[in-house]
């Protein structure tokens, strides 16, 4: 096998197993999107941080739903499918992000089921060993209380973010106990202090919930009848220039975009404007960002877990546009 040397290249016969073998985190480089190791992007597994920008975490976390289960298999689910978007770079982007981004797999967080009460704990432990090391996060869940400890982290390093969510449940019910709940943990974020909800905005809300916390809710009638770019200004000026972290429910997507979920919700987005949107918060002062709640037994054909890869990769990008990557001439959203 010839060594990884051309990072431009496109001689998909040429390379394999990127994952393990390639010789720079820099470039897009193609290999059968239907062979070869798994990880994310072709991205090269390491444990090892020293020059990275980004480290793509899995945390394959599921005990905390409330309906169905299966969205630890998430990571992996996404990973799988992000073969097939690898051997170009995302379409819409004027860029490459691997042109100016050293990004690379760390794998999958790790913790011990028998003790689920001391799980958020480690996730927070090692999200913040991560983070010490000047490596931002890009997450993949599991279920969607994934994003506190990843949220609790990032505070410690950052202060008090701005939360972009999306998603069709409003996360913000409420808590007083130490409860492990995908449907309450932004309400313990506010109440924390981790997460500033007067700069915070969620978008593509579908159930009641009368208590916001306090964050600005666009449902996903209000972008339905208003169109992806009045979404854009309404997000940035709730947000502004603030740090902010951006978390992906799934969900937030129709189920006839993405069907491999946990609870699904009529009435959503659709996966291309959806896109569009995420386009137009590029240059935002991004810090971290998931996507989360992928389940893929529920799936059909892939199409949740090709939304969530695809998805997930635009977060790469709006976290890239903020540093002025040279940009690429050929696509135009």
């Amino acid at each position: 096998m010839s060594d990884v040397k051309n990072p431009s290249s496109l001689e998909e016969y040429a390379h394999s197993d990127l994952a393990f073998t390639r010789t720079t985190p820099y470039g897009t480089i193609a290999e059968p999107t239907y062979a070869g190791a798994l990880s994310f992007m072709r991205r090269k597994f390491s444990k090892n941080l020293a020059g990275a920008d980004v480290a793509v975490c899995g945390i394959p976390f599921d005990t905390s739903v409330s309906n169905r289960p299966g969205c630890r298999f998430g990571p992996r689910a996404i990973r799988q499918a992000s073969a097939i978007l690898s051997w170009d770079y995302a379409w819409g982007w004027a860029f490459d992000p691997f042109d100016s981004l050293a990004v690379v797999d760390f794998g999958d967080f790790i913790f011990d089921p028998g003790h689920p009460m001391n799980v958020p704990d480690e996730l927070e432990r090692q999200a913040t060993a991560v983070l010490s090391q000047d490596v931002a996060t890009l997450m993949l869940g599991g279920d969607h209380f994934c994003a506190y400890p990843m949220l609790k982290a990032h505070a410690k390093k950052h202060g008090p973010l701005s939360l972009i969510q999306f998603d069709a449940h409003s996360d913000t019910w409420e808590d007083t106990t130490n409860r492990i709940d995908h449907g309450t943990m932004f309400c313990r974020a506010v109440k924390d202090g981790i997460i500033n909800p007067q700069t915070s905005v969620q978008v593509g809300i579908r159930t009641n919930n009368a208590n916001t916390r306090g964050l600005t809710t666009v449902t996903a009638d209000w972008v339905r009848n208003n169109g992806p770019q009045a979404t854009i200004k309404r997000i940035l000026e709730v947000v502004g220039q603030n740090p902010c972290y951006i978390s992906f429910d799934i969900d937030c997507l129709d189920p006839a975009y993405a069907p491999g979920t946990g609870t699904p919700v009529v009435g959503g987005l659709n996966t291309g404007e959806t896109r569009e949107i995420l386009r137009g918060l590029a240059g935002i002062n991004l810090k971290g960002m998931d996507l989360v709640e992928v389940a893929p037994a529920y799936d059909h054909a892939e199409i949740t877990a090709l939304a969530g890869a695809t998805l997930a990769l635009d977060l790469l990008c709006v976290y890239a546009s903020q540093f002025n990557p040279a940009p690429k001439s050929s696509h135009k959203s």
